[in-house]
């Protein structure tokens, strides 16, 4: 089942992107449609042409939220639950908040001896 959601999220990223890239650049000559009206005219050009591309461009930036909360939700139940990213509070297995899952823990520097004071007789 992940694997038909990743590959329908991979198509709508995909389809997210060309529909941009069709996009009338508000800066001139950033995007492939924004060449303008001229004696030509310009494919899909107009007032209705850019609401409908933009309609499409927050129709698959939905999808696009969609497939991803799906996909880690099913991460999520497939691995078994994340761990937490806060340390535990005691107990045995505890992080501290420098440990590294699977590394020993931090030791704290050695302090240098302090000087004895000479012992008088």
């Amino acid at each position: 089942m992940s694997t038909v959601i990743l590959l329908i999220h991979v198509m709508i990223a995909i389809a997210m992107v060309g529909v941009i890239l069709l996009q009338r650049s508000e800066g001139g000559a950033l995007g492939i449609g924004g060449g303008g009206g001229g004696a030509g005219g310009g494919f899909m050009t107009g007032r209705s042409a850019g609401n409908a591309l933009t309609k499409t461009t927050a129709i698959l930036a939905a999808c696009f939220f969609l497939t991803s909360l799906t996909l880690s939700i099913l991460a999520t139940h497939q691995r078994g639950g994340a761990p937490s990213i806060l340390p535990s509070s005691g107990g045995e297995g505890g992080l501290t908040p420098l440990q590294i899952p699977g590394t020993a823990a931090p030791s704290a520097p050695e302090s240098p001896a302090a000087p004895q004071a000479p012992q008088s007789q």
